[in-house]
């Protein structure tokens, strides 16, 4: 098995969460990006990347995300769970150990993106 490194992992969430906000629209602001300890018993021994995006403005941001990201994610391998509440609709996807949620206002038209790689160990 291959192992990948950090940065890979890194680049390769970074285009999948870029990509999801596309399909929102245009205007994403990084929110969050960089290293984040796995294990606080051990600091630095395994890290993952955490990389969130936040939209402000998104029309029909439910039905982008049935319509548009659903399909694209579950076509590239990603599984699906929902996490909705009354408040906000929430999916969160995950693929070999690498895992992030899209959050999506039921009032307002804001869309929030962060996830994280799975936990790799530091050379």
């Amino acid at each position: 098995m291959i192992t990948q490194s950090l940065a890979d992992l890194a680049v390769d969430l970074t285009a999948v969460i870029d990509g999801v906000a596309r399909a929102f629209g245009e205007g994403a602001v990084r929110t969050v990006e960089g290293e984040l300890d796995c294990d606080p018993a051990e600091p630095g021994r395994l890290v993952c990347w955490q990389y969130g995006v936040r939209l402000e403005r998104c029309a029909s941001g439910e039905r982008r995300l049935a319509e548009a990201v659903l399909p694209m994610l579950e076509s590239a391998g990603w599984q699906a769970r929902d996490r909705s509440s009354a408040t906000e609709l929430i999916a969160r996807f995950s693929r070999e150990g690498a895992d992030f949620t899209v959050h999506v206002a039921r009032a307002g038209a804001g869309v929030a993106i962060v996830g994280s790689t799975r936990c790799v160990e530091t050379t």
